[in-house]
Order: structure tokens, then sequence, then C-alpha cells
């Protein structure tokens, strides 16, 4: 008698609400509170639009957001409509994302970071775009980058006041301005992708994009303390994006799981007759990563350690040696010392700038060519408008660059192009590859940035022009480069480690990535976006 009546009670007492935190939530959390009918992508739209709303412009003013698109909440209301009917497109039905601003997008401005491309709005959106709208995903934002994507900076001088002048912060454009580090204010979010990187670890959506040419995923992703790719050159398109070197130019997603890394990257891949390299890519590419994303995945797998890229910063090798205990424990067996060749650490950064540059002349140019007619036409058509003072250019250190850039950037058809695209570049390539097989390696791991988030104003003197990271070897040979967050240092800034390993190792590189982060669980939101209220959804 007591049990039916009890079953009875039990039976007449309302649901127990479920709740579901934007702030942590994975793209499969989101999908299963979707699925049951009770939480709408609406909801959630509006409260990443929430945290935007307290961070971006106010609070720790972040200004990681160029333009917010005016439509979200009203796609979001229609894709709603379509689960109601039982449509669902697939994973990223409803999920919020933010993409670089070197993304083509036919529905809002693209300016590449620059103010002389404000209000350019392109024909359609970039491939990868597409796809990730035909996904069902919401582009919320299009965020803040290193003007031009870093193109036509002062490189390769040796004379420091040069250095100096043509310096930008990171994180700074003229059409975006300072993006904050959220986990530091006083520090940039690295580039060019800083804009990408800080909105997704500030908690502004689900997932980003950034694009890499030298490490310009990798670095934001480091810093940001995010999980980010560099794929294989030829995985994802390319058509659509503003190019600064089409040699090494690809894009990546970064996002606060493996998990939701895996599934965007999936929904972004194919092969494109607009970009020729990703034929390179057929047979190759997955459409679904996260059947890759199983614990144990580095049982037995030879990882070698670069320890060429250590010893710039006590915390970074702290925290590195401690990721490299981890691996050992998760089973894996790890070759220590693992050390590159001399001529490929010495030239790797002259070989990358001297072709970026002198693709960026020309390549830029095409790009240019797709928009109206009164944003420029060419490269030297940005550097007189960037120059002239009518134009009131809000950024003169990369207007001096652009005209110093114009002086000494090689043409395409000069010898010494010629020479390191025809061969400098196989040869960075086989001899990588002959380090992998020497060693017998699986994937190789160092530390993503030899420091951690650097000052966005350096006392006088103490500015760097970086250096000392292996990222743009993964550029130089094409080959994918994964970065998990592996821990904070001492004073709360995030450090990761990559996992480098040959062309279409993707697959296998998610796997490790997944191991490592269940193992480790390192990533944090930042100290100056935390939780809001509204980010607890109950449905």
């Amino acid at each position: 008698m007591f049990v039916a009546v009890a079953i009875a009670l039990g039976s007449a007492l309302p649901t127990q609400a479920e709740v579901l935190d934007i702030s942590s939530a994975s793209i499969a959390d989101l999908s299963q509170a979707y699925a049951t009918g009770k939480l709408t992508s609406e909801k959630v739209v509006a409260a990443y639009l929430k945290r935007i709303e307290a961070y971006d412009k106010r609070g720790p003013t972040i200004n990681a957001v160029i333009t917010l698109n005016p439509k979200a909440l009203q796609t979001a209301r229609a894709l709603d409509a379509e689960r109601k009917k039982g449509k669902v497109r697939g994973p990223l039905h409803g999920i919020p994302v933010v993409l670089k601003d070197n993304f083509d997008t036919f529905d809002m401005p693209t300016t590449a970071g620059s103010q002389l491309l404000e209000g350019s709005i392109p024909p359609d959106d970039a491939f990868v775009v597409k796809r990730l709208r035909d996904a069902g995903a919401i582009i919320l934002a299009k965020v803040n980058m290193s003007e031009w994507a870093g193109g036509a900076g002062v490189y390769g001088t040796t004379d420091p006041e040069l250095a100096k002048k043509g310096a930008v912060p990171n994180g700074f454009s003229s059409a975006g301005g300072q993006t904050r580090n959220p986990h530091d204010l006083s520090r940039g979010p690295a580039g060019s992708s800083g804009g990408t990187g800080a909105a997704i670890a500030a908690g502004f959506a689900q997932v980003g994009l950034g694009t890499d040419t030298g490490g310009s995923v990798r670095g934001p992703a480091s810093v940001n303390g995010l999980v980010g790719l560099k794929p294989t050159n030829g995985l994802l398109s390319r058509d659509g994006i503003v190019p600064l070197s089409l040699t090494f130019d690809t894009g990546g997603p970064l996002a606060r799981s493996v998990y939701d890394l895996a599934v965007s990257l999936g929904t972004m891949t194919g092969v494109d007759a607009a970009d020729a390299l990703t034929q390179t890519s057929a047979g190759k590419f997955e459409t679904d990563y996260t059947q890759f994303l199983k614990p144990g995945a580095l049982q037995g797998a030879r990882i070698g350690i670069a320890r060429d890229f250590m010893g710039r910063n006590e915390e970074t090798d702290r925290i590195t040696e401690a990721a490299i205990a981890t691996l050992k424990k998760l089973g894996a067996e790890v070759v220590d010392d693992v050390r590159y060749p001399k001529y490929l650490l010495d030239v790797r950064q002259s070989l990358l700038t001297t072709l970026m540059n002198a693709d960026f002349k020309v390549q830029i140019g095409e790009y240019l060519a797709t928009t109206g007619p009164k944003f420029p036409k060419s490269y030297a058509d940005i550097v007189a408008r960037s120059n002239d003072p009518a134009t009131q250019y809000r950024s003169p250190e990369k207007a001096w660059g652009l005209q110093y850039n114009a002086t000494v950037a090689i043409d395409q058809t000069d010898p010494v192009y010629v020479a390191g695209k025809e061969h400098g570049l196989p040869l960075i390539k086989s001899s990588m590859l002959a380090v992998f097989e020497n060693y017998k390696l699986d994937a190789i791991v160092y530390p993503t940035s030899p420091e951690p988030a650097t000052l966005i104003n350096p006392p006088e003197g103490q500015r760097t022009a970086g250096g000392g990271s292996a990222t743009a070897i993964a550029n130089l040979t094409g080959f994918p480069d994964l970065i998990i967050p592996a821990g904070m240092t001492s004073d709360g800034l995030p450090v990761s480690i990559s996992f480098f390993g040959p062309a279409y190792s993707e697959a296998k590189l998610i796997g490790y990535g997944y191991d490592f982060e269940q193992a480790t669980k390192a990533h944090v939101l930042p100290q100056h976006t935390p939780a809001l209220a509204s980010d607890r959804l109950k449905y």
C-alpha cells in the first residue's frame, strides 16, 4: 500500500529541470539538450550574446568582436523550427560560431582587420563558411585579427630601429582596435587569429575559425588556453579567405575541447573545385573525426620530444615536463630529445617570410579584384591609401610596414623566390619526414609557444619579434599541428603543447590530443570573463 501511494505521488510531481552551462558545455552536451525539445538554439544564442554584451565592449573590454550578426537570433529561431519539424542537419545544428574577419560572408562585411575594407561585403561565403552554415551552425560574429593577417610587417630586418618603427602590438588592427587576452588584460591574444582565440576563451561562442600561415591559429590557441588545429594544407579549402600567402595559408578551428574541434573539422572537409590544393585530400579526409576520440589512444604511440624549442621560459618548461610525464603515464613510448637538422632551424623563418611577402604583394590584389569599386584594388593601392594622411589611418606602424615591405619584398619571378619554393620547401619537407622515419615516430610534441602571452605594451627595449617556436615548420612542410592546453603558469597564464605529425595524420593526432585532454582537464575559464548567471540554462 505504501509503495503504491509513493509511486502515485512520484508520478504527480513535476520533472526536475536539467541545467546546461554554456561556459563549460560541449557541442555534444548542447545536442543532447536540444534533442529533448526543451532547450532551443535561440536561448543558447541569447546566452552567448549576453556574454559578449557583458565582456566585449564593457567590463574587461576584451574587444574581440568587429561585427555582430544582427540576424543571429532570427537564424536560431528558424533552425529551432526545423528541428521541431524533425529536420536535424547534424551535430552543428543550432551551434553558435565566430569567424576571423578574413573569411568571406555574404551577409556581413569582411575587413581582414583593415579600415580600408570596412563595409566590404563579399559576393558569397567562403567554402568552409558555407559548409558550416549548411550544417546548421550560426555565425554569431566576425572577430578581430592582426591586420591583413600580419601581412607586410617589417620582416627580415636586422635593424632594431626599423623593427621598432614597424612593430604593431599583437591583437591590434585598424578595423578592430586592440583585443585583450581574457586571462590577463595587459597581455595580447597573439596573432593573427587573436580575436578568435580571445572570443572562444572568453566564451563568446562554441567554436571559432582562424587562419594559419606561420602559426596564426596555434599562437592564439596556446596563449588563450584553447584547443586549435593547423590542418594539413589541402584538407580545408582556402576559397573565400583573404590571402596572406597561398603557399602556406590554411583555415583551422579553435575550441574549448577536442570534441568540439573534431566535430567542426569534419563538417568543413571536402574537395573544392575552386581550390585545386584540396584535390590532394581526396580519399584522405574524414567527415567525422569524433570516431577517433578514444581514451587509450596514446597507449603504445611513439612520441618524440622536440627539445630544440624549450629553454626560453621556466614556467613553460615546467608545464611541458609535466605533460611529458603524463604522456608516459598514458602509455606512450616517449622518445626524448629529438633534434631537428640545424639548417632547418636556421632557415625556417627567413624562408617563410621571404615567400610570404612575395606572395602577399600579388595575391592580395587578386582578392581585392572581387571587392566593390570604392575599395583598394592592388597592393600598391593599399600602401598608398594607408600612408595618405587624408585617410587618417589608425595604424601608423602598419602603414609604415606596408610601405617598407613594398621596397624589400621580392617578386615571385625572382630566382631567390623560385629556388625557395621549388627547392627549399621540398628540402624542409623531406628533412622532417626523415626525422619522423629515423626516430620511428607517430608524432612530435613540443611547447607550442616557448613563452606565455606577451605584454601588449612591454617596457622600452623589451618588445621582441617573437621567434623560438616550431610553428613555422608545420607551414613549410604543410603538415598538421594540434594544440592542447597543458597547464597554467603560477601567474595564471595558459601553456599548451603541440602534437605535430606527417601529412593527413589529423585522425591520429586528434586521438592523442583527446587522450591527453581527458587525463589533464587543463582548460580554464579566464579570470576576467567568469561565468554569468545567464550561462546556466534550465530546460
